[in-house]
């Protein structure tokens, strides 16, 4: 039974798609067949991570070494704005092991797309989001310290226990948890679904809105999820996505085949 046979009773027509209501114990199960999916192609999971990592590290080598290290949290955070599309050859792993069919390295650098246009779109329009969160951040930071750069163990400081830390900390966390919320309304979903079917990216994007609406409770709790094991992933010095990554990879994989069908 491929995932998409499991659905709940609720559903959903958007456009050519149908929405089915996961459960609240349907996350769980998206990360049980991920994990699945890593340890079926580690040697090509594991590199996909890897690789993304070390893309990571050299970005935040480069903002340590031009004294901008304050910044590496608040790029670190964005990383969960831009995943779902960089998560694409992740996908395709899945998809493929779901049809019984060999992974290789070139395999993730030709993926098959049902919509370039429309997964093109979404890509712009997530780096989009990325940079104003950026945007946001930096204004917060030249705001609440006054325009003065300091060095990493000094920010941490400020920003732990002084009033007008903890005040930048509690205004950027209320913006960035409103600009997440907003990017896994819109992508939780729909990066797979263009990937997969000839649809636009309205309809996609409606269809995973639509499946946050329908059952709030599942999907939030699926975003929990992703947020807790993204920042284990960040606390670990970046070390822990090369797991961490794949696997939220291919349980999305997952979550979209449970939750979409075509009608």
């Amino acid at each position: 039974m491929s995932g998409a046979d499991v659905g709940a009773s609720e559903k959903t027509k958007i456009g050519t798609l149908t929405v089915r209501a996961p459960t609240m114990d349907d996350p769980w199960l998206w990360l049980g067949k991920g994990w699945r999916d890593l340890w079926r192609t580690p040697a090509v999971s594991l590199g996909y991570g890897a690789g993304f990592v070390a893309i990571g590290a050299f970005g935040t080598l480069g903002l340590w070494a031009a004294g901008l290290e304050s910044l590496v949290p608040v790029a670190a955070a964005g990383f969960a704005l831009v995943g779902p599309i960089l998560a694409i050859g992740l996908y395709e792993i899945s998809r493929r092991g779901e049809c019984g069919e060999p992974v290789t390295v070139h395999d993730l650098l030709a993926v098959r797309v049902a919509g370039r246009a429309q997964l093109a779109f979404m890509a712009f329009l997530l780096m989009f989001i990325y940079l104003v969160w950026l945007r946001a951040a930096t204004l917060l930071f030249a705001l609440f310290v006054y325009g003065n750069i300091m060095p990493y163990s000094e920010f941490v400081a400020f920003a732990l226990t002084t009033p007008e830390g903890v005040a930048m900390l509690a205004v950027g966390t209320v913006i960035g948890g409103v600009l997440a919320l907003i990017t896994f309304a819109i992508s939780a979903l729909s990066i797979p679904i263009l990937m997969h079917k000839d649809v636009d990216a309205m309809t996609a994007m409606s269809a995973s809105v639509q499946a946050m609406m329908d059952a709030p409770g599942p999907m939030l709790l699926w975003a929990w999820l992703i947020a807790v094991l993204t920042a284990f992933g960040v606390a670990t010095m970046f070390v822990g996505l090369v797991v961490v990554f794949p696997l939220i990879g291919h349980a999305t994989w997952h979550a979209y085949r449970s939750v979409i069908a075509e009608s």
